[in-house]
């Protein structure tokens, strides 16, 4: 029986059949599969406002020069886990509209609703005592209001939420959104209450020993989010994985904070959070790799049907394979590593959408496989030019 897709199939969960057609050049690369969602684009609009009464927050109460100093100074450690994260990102890059959504969220809706929180549990109760603001107020409001840009993201953007990575580098950019602002506020409060000596403190306690605080906090509720959509959850299903990696996050802040307010902080630091930060950085390894396993057993299929080589599949699937095809393609006339680079992004994103194809949870998959077997053919015969 044929379908009228490589990637139809007749209900979901079942392998798709991938077809057997020689693949042929095309004129022209057909353009990417745009997607997000618009309810985001509604929502990133509404954050223009928020923006606004944020910094007419910052220079009211802190004044304009000390907010410019925390401004430049946050911006610091912010640029560090960007590239970072986006390093993760390599493997298979997710829309920079995106992320850069994840960093608007963090830094201007997440903040603004801990602010907002704050303000009303004031006028409730006059204020909670330090310890309890800081252990249990923070923790809780701050992860939740993070969280909800990783839901709206996994509900409106769900085909460019493959997996635990995807999860990961969602989270992370939000929580270094938050950061980033959070630690404009600090910095400046350090200046005008210290001057530069105070600031320089500051500065070395938030910025090189801890830059990826909230990174890993709210890297916890994505990895949960991750999880679920490898299953191929719908939102509603996936909270029973977000909720118990909400509170997984909410703890780790809880803890975080607490060691400042209760314990030695450099005695935890070293004892917990060290130890903690190199499991994060394992456990990305290990997920770069399953990321890899998938790559070459997806293209692997498309390679059995004649779509790809045994050799490019080998080539697609390691990162020594890619590195070393960039550097081939910079020998070829005319420098063709720029196409090599465009032919390995299309060729993991037709893995991922294949992936996605075999839960039956992307409509969008039969469009998306048409255009990235194009755009893959189109690629190699540019790069197998005279």
């Amino acid at each position: 029986m044929s379908y009228p897709s490589p990637l139809s199939q007749p209900s979901p969960g079942q392998p798709a059949r991938i077809s057997t057609t020689p693949p042929v050049a095309v004129s022209a690369a057909p353009p990417r599969v745009r997607g997000g969602g618009v309810a985001l684009w509604i929502v990133a609009a509404l954050l223009v406002p928020v923006l606004a009464l944020l910094v007419l927050y910052f220079t009211r109460f802190l004044g304009p020069a000390a907010s410019f100093i925390g401004l430049v100074l946050a911006v610091i450690p912010f640029v560090v886990v960007w590239f970072v994260v986006r390093y993760i990102d390599r493997w298979e890059p997710e829309p920079r509209r995106l992320l850069i959504f994840a960093v608007a969220w963090g830094a201007v809706a997440s903040v603004a609703i801990a602010l907002g929180v704050d303000l009303l549990v004031t006028l409730v109760t006059g204020g909670l005592p330090d310890a309890v603001s800081s252990v249990v107020q923070a923790p809780i409001v701050e992860e939740v209001a993070k969280g909800l840009g990783l839901l709206l993201l996994y509900a409106f953007a769900r085909r460019f939420f493959d997996g635990p990575v995807d999860g990961i580098v969602y989270g992370a950019l939000i929580g270094a959104g938050f950061a980033l602002t959070e630690n404009v506020q600090y910095f400046a409060i350090g200046y005008l209450e210290g001057g530069p000596g105070e600031v320089a403190t500051t500065f070395f306690l938030r910025a090189v020993l801890s830059p990826f605080a909230h990174v890993m906090f709210t890297s916890l509720t994505g990895f949960a989010f991750g999880l679920a959509a490898r299953r191929s959850l719908r939102t509603g299903q996936a909270l029973g994985y977000a909720v118990p990696g909400l509170i997984g996050a909410i703890v780790l802040h809880a803890v975080w904070n607490g060691s400042a307010t209760f314990f030695n902080f450099f005695e935890v630091y070293a004892t917990l959070q060290v130890p903690l930060f190199v499991a994060f950085i394992v456990g990305i390894l290990l997920l770069r790799r399953e990321e890899s396993r998938l790559t070459r057993v997806r293209l692997g299929e498309y390679a059995d049907a004649g779509w790809f080589t045994p050799q490019e599949v080998e080539m697609l699937a390691t990162a020594p394979g890619r590195r070393s095809a960039v550097a081939w393609a910079r020998t070829l006339r005319g420098d063709r590593s720029g196409i090599m680079k465009n032919f390995i992004v299309d060729a993991t994103a037709l893995a991922a959408a294949r992936q996605r194809a075999l839960s039956g949870r992307d409509p969008h998959a039969v469009a998306t496989e048409r255009q990235l077997l194009e755009r893959t053919t189109a690629a190699r015969a540019a790069l197998l030019a005279p």
